[in-house]
């Protein structure tokens, strides 16, 4: 598991990240949300290696990140940034095939059990049709899809996702996530993702994390958090929690 423990991080002397406590299990879905400049990107980036924390610790598996190697940290987290690299020229199936980088190097040649897990995490996000097509010819659900079975391909226990859903429409916002919800459901996946739409995070989300001005705000479960002045201290404008019309989950509007 992850365990975060009293990590911040600065700029210049500036707090961006204030000391925060939490842990993080396998078979859950974190959502960590908040306005913009809340610290959610921080905070992922710390836990994915990509920054180092100005004080505290974060530690994997008991261990702190800083003992971890680099490749080693791949092979059981995998990170998907706000910014993705570029793809140009790229099939799916090539894209995937970069998630095997964490076991064999760049210039590493594939064994047979490299080929099975493309090929498991593309039958697992159903991307077979976009195997063979240019990754830049895809539409943006479908990308991500592809992404997403490049980090399925690595192997990882935790999939660290930073905004996935930025640029997406409602339809694909819910393709995604209702497919990490079956993946973190069916292969006992952790999944820490930042979000924007907290009737997304409510649906989808096993915790939500609010984060407000680079300091933990409140977490728990969505039902939990789910209520007009929780949102209105996170959000800083009044909000109305009703229930959905499908009875499942509660949602939020603005008032």
């Amino acid at each position: 598991m992850f365990e975060v423990k009293g990590a911040t991080f600065e700029i210049n002397g500036k707090p961006i990240l204030t000391p925060i406590e939490h842990s993080f299990q396998e078979g859950k879905i974190y959502g960590l949300i908040g306005h913009n400049g809340s610290g959610k990107s921080t905070l992922i980036k710390l836990m994915a290696q990509q920054q180092p924390t100005s004080q505290g610790e974060i530690y994997f598996d008991q261990r702190p990140l800083s003992d971890w190697g680099n490749r080693e940290f791949a092979r059981q987290v995998a990170y998907l940034p706000q910014h993705l690299p570029s793809a140009e020229s790229l099939t799916g199936r090539e894209l995937v095939a970069f998630g095997r980088y964490p076991w064999h190097g760049l210039l590493g040649r594939h064994t047979q059990k490299d080929k099975d897990a493309i090929d498991r995490a593309i039958a697992l996000t159903h991307t077979e049709d976009f195997a063979d097509r240019l990754v830049d010819t895809l539409s943006g659900g479908e990308r991500q899809r592809v992404w997403l079975a490049m980090l399925l391909a690595q192997g990882s226990r935790f999939l660290l996702l930073d905004e996935p859903l930025a640029a997406l429409d409602i339809a694909h916002q819910i393709e995604v996530l209702a497919l990490i919800r079956k993946l973190c459901d069916e292969l006992n996946l952790g999944v820490i993702i930042v979000l924007h739409d907290i009737n997304m995070a409510s649906r989808y989300c096993d915790e939500l994390m609010a984060l407000h001005s680079g300091r933990l705000l409140a977490c728990g479960s969505p039902n939990d958090m789910m209520c007009d002045s929780t949102l209105e201290a996170i959000y800083g404008l009044p909000m109305q929690v009703m229930k959905h019309p499908n009875g499942e989950h509660n949602i939020a509007v603005a008032q």
